[in-house]
């Protein structure tokens, strides 16, 4: 796959840098971390926002750029209108392994780890994807889960 955009993960302020499935991926030269509000020097032209709602991510949008927003889902929910000149690209479904233990509220079916998430679009948009799983906790079941999602 020739180059492409980095990944742009933008981090909410309240998520625990501790508890962060992304958190492994910093200082990899295919990702670039932004802590929201603020937006780094990168142009975003070009991106497509992992997010709800829109057509399906597909081996068309390789060439463009991923921004993917880190935190529960009601804090990603208040990131979005900060995005929402992006073209939304919605994920067809994967099985999460991450386990849900919110009593509060409810995740959005099909909801994903953000390190899943981004798993899953590197794995649609053929993007290399050595690594980005070592130091998930849930790596391996995972892969199970999808196996039927993951290149031969």
């Amino acid at each position: 796959m020739p180059d492409s955009p980095p990944t742009v993960i933008v981090i909410h302020p309240r998520e625990k840098r501790s508890k962060c499935s992304v958190e492994p991926l910093r200082g990899k030269d295919d990702f670039i971390f932004w802590k929201f509000p603020d937006r780094g020097s990168e142009s975003i032209d070009g991106y497509v926002r992992l997010g709800m709602g829109g057509p399906e991510l597909s081996a068309e949008d390789a060439p463009k750029g991923l921004l993917v927003l880190d935190g529960t889902w009601r804090l990603a929910q208040k990131m979005e209108p900060f995005y929402e000149t992006l073209p939304v690209r919605t994920l067809p479904t994967w099985q999460t392994a991450y386990p849900r233990v919110s009593k509060v509220f409810d995740d959005p079916t099909g909801g994903l780890a953000t390190i899943e998430a981004i798993f899953a679009a590197h794995t649609i948009l053929e993007k290399d994807t050595t690594g980005l799983l070592d130091e998930y906790y849930w790596a391996e079941q995972f892969l199970e889960l999808n196996r039927n999602r993951l290149p031969v």
